[in-house]
């Protein structure tokens, strides 16, 4: 049992911890402050409350206890192999993950993965019961835990919940062919507010629900008979739900971009691609929703057509390793490398490479090193919820120099409408995009750089929590109404 001592009025809870693991060679372990976006907000947002972070630790079987640090309360959540093989690896990312990305890959449907999703919400429900204060604010992320919402309400009607969707939330055309698409619909409508990256987004999830379970809604606010659980004359439920796009953290972005190391290591890059004329620059994790084949096929065009050439112009490709385990990713990491050495074989001479190939996970500083070498960053995903990436390489270019391709089927293009959008399934297009956004003007080229500046500086991360956190607290109905 938690003592009254142990319960907090903020409580957040994602799939991992904001912290990994690492263990030293005299076997102690730290708890280094995990990259991302998610964890730089929160622990802004965390700062001078009683708050709590519930997620999984990392390693599966192990039981660790709850620990304290930068005066926030890490509650680990214990997976079993079991468990990160069901619910993580299975239904989240083989299920759930290709089914909200247009079924860019076929999403698999097993029970048994359900089963374990099931049992993962429920186990994250039952924690964030037992740590949270009467009457606290809850905020619940991602896909992994889109149960969660209904059964916390279900046993602490008094909480204030909220839920945010990183990733697209689909048509329902396609959410529809989930055999659990009720289920799923009745666990996020337990929420008091719903955000997504996208207006379509909401907009999908809306037409969902009133498709699959009858809803209906004014304006922003789904109201649902559903919830009454029998009680006569309940009133209906009302969730409302909402575009709330996730940002970076511009500022500290920013001011890395400019230190001396990482100026001098972006020099470092370019001296070591052999200072071509033109550096393009993907970084991508392993996902076969990065769109990384269509680009590595319009760049070979590029080069047979003759319309780029090494050494002058070179891609550099960072793939960061993704879900190797997963079938899909093993297929995908072996296509990937087959299309680089058959660029390379075709289109590289002695000392003059067309393509530079590197699986691995960088630092923050190296990516501020990289984009700052980069002449134009290809950012091509297929469908995104935001890519937070494209907003970095804004931020890093304290120089108003350097051009963004970027994909109209990811959040980030909502916003930063001054990039040259490009649709990745028309290679041709693509191709095109490519060749403009590398022969602008410098003039032109700043001025549509400065422009994205000024969208990602006034809507940074803080921005984003602040703005979710008052759409929570000015949700529709009370915490213990229906």
């Amino acid at each position: 049992m938690v003592s009254p001592h142990d319960r907090f009025d903020f409580v957040v809870a994602a799939n991992r911890l904001p912290v990994d693991r690492e263990v030293d060679d005299d076997g102690v372990t730290h708890w280094q402050t995990s990259p991302g976006g998610l964890v730089t907000a929160m622990d802004a947002v965390m700062q001078d409350r009683t708050a709590c972070w519930l997620g999984w630790a990392g390693d599966p079987g192990e039981d660790v206890a709850p620990f304290d640090r930068n005066g926030v309360r890490l509650h680990p959540i214990g997976l079993s192999t079991e468990d990160v093989r069901g619910h993580y690896e299975g239904f989240s990312n083989e299920t759930l993950w290709p089914l909200y990305h247009d079924v860019i890959v076929p999403p698999r449907f097993r029970r048994s993965w359900w089963a374990s999703y099931q049992r993962v919400n429920t186990r994250f429900a039952q924690a964030i019961s037992e740590v949270a204060n009467t009457g606290a604010t809850v905020w619940v992320h991602d896909y992994q835990l889109q149960l969660v919402p209904a059964m916390l309400r279900s046993l602490r009607p008094d909480l204030r919940i909220g839920w945010f969707n990183h990733i697209p939330f689909p048509p329902v055309e396609l959410f529809g062919q989930l055999p659990w698409r009720h289920s799923v619909l009745r666990g996020l409508l337990g929420a008091d507010f719903l955000g997504f990256q996208r207006t379509n987004d909401a907009a999908n999830f809306t037409r969902a629900c009133h498709q699959l379970l009858g809803t209906s809604s004014t304006g922003d606010v789904i109201s649902w008979r559903g919830a009454d659980d029998g009680r006569i004359g309940a009133e209906p439920r009302r969730v409302r739900t909402a575009s709330v796009p996730i940002s970076i953290d511009f500022t500290a972005m920013e001011e890395l971009a400019r230190t001396p190391a990482v100026r001098r290591r972006s020099r470092e890059i370019r001296a070591s691609l052999g200072n071509p004329r033109t550096v393009l620059l993907g970084i991508d994790r392993l996902d076969y929703t990065k769109g990384i084949r269509h680009r590595l096929r319009a760049i070979s065009e590029l080069f047979a057509d003759g319309d780029i050439a090494a050494p002058e112009v070179t891609l550099l490709q960072i793939a960061t390793p993704s879900r190797e385990r997963v079938s899909a990713y093993q297929d995908l990491r072996s296509q990937v490398d087959g299309q680089v050495g058959r660029i390379n074989g075709d289109h590289s001479g002695i000392g003059a490479t067309a393509v530079h190939y590197l699986h691995h996970a960088y630092p923050k500083e190296e990516m501020a090193a990289l984009f700052q070498a980069a002449d134009v960053l290809l950012v091509t995903p297929l469908r995104d919820g935001m890519n937070l990436v494209a907003k970095e390489y804004v931020a890093s270019r304290w120089d108003g120099r350097g051009a963004l391709v970027l994909s109209e089927f990811t959040g980030a293009a909502q916003e930063l409408n001054s990039a040259f959008l490009c649709n990745p399934h028309d290679i041709a297009g693509l191709k095109g995009t490519i060749l403009t956004a590398m022969r602008e003007d410098p003039a032109s080229l700043r001025k549509r750089m400065l422009a994205m500046r000024r969208r990602v500086r006034s809507h940074d991360v803080h921005a984003w929590a602040q703005r979710y956190l008052t759409a929570l607290e000015a949700a529709p109905g009370k915490p213990g109404r229906g």
